[in-house]
């Protein structure tokens, strides 16, 4: 099969294009170097051609003949402030419809869609008393006070916790979740007026080799090994007790390489999986995780929250077993102690 790989130079998408090939596809790999997580300098890998997908004329010279788009190109991190507001609009909204109606034109009805987990925002909370219940908003008295979980609508006591599935209420908290929502609408529309079909990929927090080192838009556990690169202890927020689902970049491309395999046999429309180990851990764990892998500097716990923080988000892994066959191979604690010291990607 005849594929376009977007952001086929990123941490994520670079993997993904890689495990295409290596499987057998002729793989069309694009990217436009956004400078939020490559250096300045940066030059395109072989095999790879510099595209905006805004770009609409460049599309149109890529698209025919392709039988799918693996569209993992993105402005990604929950952003700074409301200056990125316009950057995630516009490479991650007005990039995945200018892409889809490309598309439309080119007779390519078949799309795997990176997405991501930020779309639930908070994830699913249980009263002791009451069941699921959507939890009122964390007061700044109860994040100054040390009360980190929030507490049921109905009898305000504090919540738990519960596995996140497909059909879990869209609540996205920052400009990048609405951009990853308004990416899975587009998607659906450009579906029902085309007759195609895409799978969303919601990715939990992806980690490993390659990863984006230390900017205001990487990953956690990259903002952690680069703490303890230079001989600083991980600075965890809150008490450390979020819980989230840390899944390995070489586990995304597989679920990548399933959703290729399947998606014509989805129906028309969009169907959505989590991508995770279905093995949560706190984030405070992860960073006692890769120090403890380095033999670097406690993390330091300091209790600084911030408003638009998520407490936790855990997948339930069970559809994606289901719909795709997929299910990660790579347990976190295995992953980690591999990721502590392996290569990050400069972004200076």
């Amino acid at each position: 099969m005849r594929l376009l790989v977007t952001g086929a130079a990123g941490f994520i998408g670079g993997r993904v294009a890689d495990l295409l090939r290596e499987s057998g596809h002729d793989v069309v790999a694009a990217d436009v170097l956004l400078d939020t997580a490559h250096p300045a300098d940066a030059s395109l890998p072989d095999g790879v051609q510099r595209l905006d997908v805004r770009d609409a004329d460049g599309l149109d010279r890529l698209l025919p003949g392709v039988d799918l788009v693996c569209h993992q190109a993105a402005m990604v991190g929950n952003g700074v402030d409301a200056q990125d507001l316009p950057g995630y609009a516009g490479h991650n909204d007005l990039g995945t419809a200018v892409l889809l109606a490309a598309m439309a034109r080119a007779g390519t009805r078949l799309l795997v869609l990176a997405s991501s987990m930020v779309v639930y925002g908070e994830g699913r909370y249980v009263c002791p008393e009451h069941g699921d219940v959507l939890p009122l908003e964390r007061t700044p008295d109860d994040l100054d006070a040390g009360v980190f979980d929030p507490r049921c609508p109905i009898c305000k006591v504090v919540t738990g916790w519960a596995t996140v599935g497909e059909d879990a209420p869209i609540r996205p908290r920052s400009s990048y979740a609405v951009s990853k929502v308004a990416q899975e609408q587009y998607a659906a529309a450009w579906a029902r007026l085309e007759g195609g079909r895409c799978i969303a990929l919601r990715y939990h927090n992806v980690y490993g080799p390659r990863m984006p080192a230390d900017t205001p838009y990487s990953g956690v556990a990259a903002v952690f090994r680069s703490a303890l690169e230079r001989g600083e202890p991980p600075k965890v927020f809150e008490d450390g007790g979020q819980m989230r689902d840390f899944v390995h970049v070489d586990d995304v491309a597989r679920a990548n390489l399933a959703s290729v395999q399947r998606v014509a046999e989805h129906p028309v429309g969009v169907s959505a999986y989590n991508v995770c180990s279905g093995r949560p851990r706190s984030i405070g764990q992860v960073a006692e995780s890769l120090a403890e892998a380095v033999g670097g500097a406690r993390p330091e716990v300091t209790g600084e929250h911030r408003p638009a923080d998520v407490r936790h988000v855990v997948a339930s892994p069970d559809a994606a077993v289901e719909g795709l066959g997929f299910t990660a191979d790579i347990a976190p604690e295995d992953g980690l102690r591999g990721f502590a010291d392996a290569p990050l990607r400069p972004t200076r």
